[in-house]
């Protein structure tokens, strides 16, 4: 059996690399309202936060730097200017109608007796004139001006289906007609200058 001093020399090391915590008290833990910090090892830190990364930096416009655009050649755009046609129009009476005629447009008539393709025809009936300044107007025709037109076509209009009939005698007749036409190109308008002129009134 061990002496007292030794016990006593044995329980003095001990106490020296051993330190003994106070018992805890028995008292009942305070509920605290404040938001718990969050540790480096906590459980809730990975579950309820992400992980704060360095925002992206933007781009800004001045960052984008353009090439240098080349000044050892000089492109030079040459815009021909081609002179514009006159607006201008005519009102031209052909087999009885009247036509509202614009140069360079074409126009489809009544078959006009005598004319083949390629010739060159002349419209004397011009009841009016106007341009981008003035208007003249016939009396009933405007002396002098002329519509100036060369045939393109001679060829026949669709087909138009007559249908008679008779209830209670037997009577039916289907009939299909084509009226024949006549395609011209209006190639110019002249001889309206020496004629009295109206100013054109804007509306």
């Amino acid at each position: 059996m061990a002496s007292p001093s030794a016990t006593l020399s044995l329980c003095s090391a001990f106490s020296a690399h051993c330190s003994v915590a106070p018992p805890r008290s028995l008292s009942k833990p305070s509920l605290s309202l404040a938001r718990p910090t969050i540790g480096f090892l906590s459980t809730s830190a990975a579950s309820t936060s992400r992980p704060a990364f360095p925002a992206a930096p933007k781009f800004a416009e001045s960052a984008v730097v353009a090439e240098p655009e080349t000044t050892d050649i000089e492109a030079v755009v040459v815009s021909e200017d081609k002179p514009k046609r006159e607006e201008i129009f005519a009102v031209v009476m052909v087999g009885g109608r009247q036509y509202i005629v614009f140069p360079g447009r074409y126009l489809y008539t009544q078959r006009l007796k005598d004319a083949n393709v390629d010739d060159q025809i002349v419209l004397n009936k011009v009841l009016l004139v106007g341009t981008k300044t003035h208007t003249y107007i016939g009396k009933p025709v405007v002396t002098n001006a002329t519509v100036h037109a060369v045939v393109e076509n001679q060829g026949l209009n669709d087909k138009v289906v007559v249908f008679k009939y008779k209830p209670k005698k037997k009577y039916r007749r289907n009939i299909g007609h084509r009226q024949p036409n006549t395609r011209i190109r209006i190639t110019g308008i002249t001889g309206y200058e020496e004629y009295p002129a109206s100013p054109n009134v804007a509306v």
